[in-house]
């Protein structure tokens, strides 16, 4: 099976945390929740994120503790295993408080 290296994963990350940050810019909660498709597109993103940093090496995560590499996992394990139960003000919050920093530690990782 292929195998992802770790600057592809985190251009993964990188790339999914500017979509979310893409399909929310300009919008309100409330316009979030009425929106099936950027729900599903946030969701996919988040999904996509956890997944990647779940690939990276136990060694890189200890490289970098300043990324919250278990929240990332943690989130989309919920996601996925309990998709009816998302609790979609804690995935907006996340969005907004959380996203921005993602995207600028990974980032300055990258460079």
């Amino acid at each position: 099976m292929f195998k992802r290296d770790t600057q592809l994963l985190l251009e993964d990350i990188l790339t999914a945390a500017q979509k979310i940050l893409a399909y929310t810019a300009n919008i309100s909660y409330e316009d979030f929740i009425a929106d099936d498709k950027t729900i599903d597109a946030v969701v996919r993103n988040f999904e996509i994120i956890g997944e990647a940093a779940n690939r990276i090496s136990e060694d890189y995560k200890l490289l970098h503790p300043e990324i919250e590499w278990r929240r990332m996992i943690g989130l989309r394990n919920r996601i996925i295993h309990e998709y009816f139960g998302v609790d979609y003000e804690i995935v907006w919050q996340i969005i907004q408080e959380n996203i921005p920093e993602l995207r600028e530690r990974i980032e300055e990782t990258l460079k």
